[in-house]
């Protein structure tokens, strides 16, 4: 009899011990899906804030460019514009979409054997016969606005050069930039490569929520090598606001004659991100800055 109250009395205290070990194991259970789902509440609120204008609203300051345009990066809501479905000549940041269609098209680890070289205007230093990457090229083109590096990319990730060219202008209508269109990956000034301001704010919050090209333009210098590490190019971000302006995360320059000084821009503050589009601008890195602390001392989140 005494074993048997022994053992009684020993498989109850057990009992009670499981019983308590399991009560916690379901507290911390249910604490821990409490918290993750504060966490993702947090973060689809944080998704859903818009600017609103603060109280004592200031109007955007005066501007060198033609045309300009800032919205929030997340919603896509006007901030300010001036002219911004004036149509231009979009230069290079028609890179921005070159990109965008290359990565559909090719993976960034896939090798490309450089054929001709199309050396117009500003390089990243190619020449026929090197071997690189297509994410290589890409820092060629959207750090340094290789023109070489664009080519090269638009004739080797589709099945010929027009069908390239013809992807750029299928994933424009997509983004419904409707007075948008391309006729050559690089941005060379054409009657048929043109943009607005309303549109490559679009564009570019389409390039930015890639995660390789977001890295790439809020790069400010690296070295690339070809495939054998042999070769290489030391490639600088054309973009002065890097580094210089706070929050700022790039996003794609672009200059000719005839176009005018262009500047597509990211920037970043207590977690609120706006894309500042300038067109035609006597200096678009002044112009860009106006706009960016005008637009976070004159608006807030929520």
């Amino acid at each position: 009899m005494t074993y048997v109250r022994f053992f009684l009395i020993a498989f109850i205290i057990i009992l009670q011990i499981l019983v308590i070990v399991l009560s916690k194991s379901s507290f911390a259970a249910d604490l821990f899906t409490r918290q993750k789902q504060n966490r993702l509440a947090s973060i689809v609120a944080s998704s859903n804030l818009a600017p609103f204008p603060n109280e004592g609203f200031q109007k955007a300051p005066p501007l060198s460019a033609k045309s300009a345009i800032v919205v929030d990066a997340k919603r896509g809501n006007v901030m300010s514009e001036k002219n911004s479905n004036f149509r231009h000549l979009s230069a290079s940041t028609t890179k921005l979409m070159t990109a965008l269609v290359v990565l559909e098209k090719c993976s960034p680890d896939n090798i490309i054997t450089v054929g001709l070289v199309n050396s117009n205007g500003t390089q990243m230093g190619l020449a026929s016969g090197d071997q690189v990457t297509v994410e290589t090229l890409l820092y060629g083109m959207l750090m340094a606005s290789g023109n070489d590096a664009a080519y090269v990319l638009a004739t080797s990730c589709a099945d010929s050069y027009d069908a390239f060219i013809n992807l750029m202008n299928e994933r424009a209508r997509k983004l419904e930039m409707a007075n948008t269109h391309f006729d050559n990956p690089a941005g060379f000034d054409s009657d048929y490569n043109f943009s607005t301001a309303d549109d490559l704010a679009k564009l570019a919050r389409d390039a930015v929520a890639n995660p390789l090209i977001s890295k790439i333009v809020a790069t400010k210098t690296i070295v690339l090598t070809d495939v054998s590490g042999i070769k290489t190019y030391y490639v600088e971000n054309i973009n002065k606001l890097l580094g210089e302006v706070d929050g700022v995360e790039g996003v794609k320059t672009g200059h000719t004659e005839a176009a005018g000084e262009i500047l597509l821009t990211k920037a970043t503050r207590a977690g609120n991100t706006i894309i500042v589009v300038v067109l035609d601008s006597q200096d678009r890195f002044d112009d860009s800055e106006k706009l960016i602390e005008w637009a976070f001392a004159n608006y807030h989140w929520q």
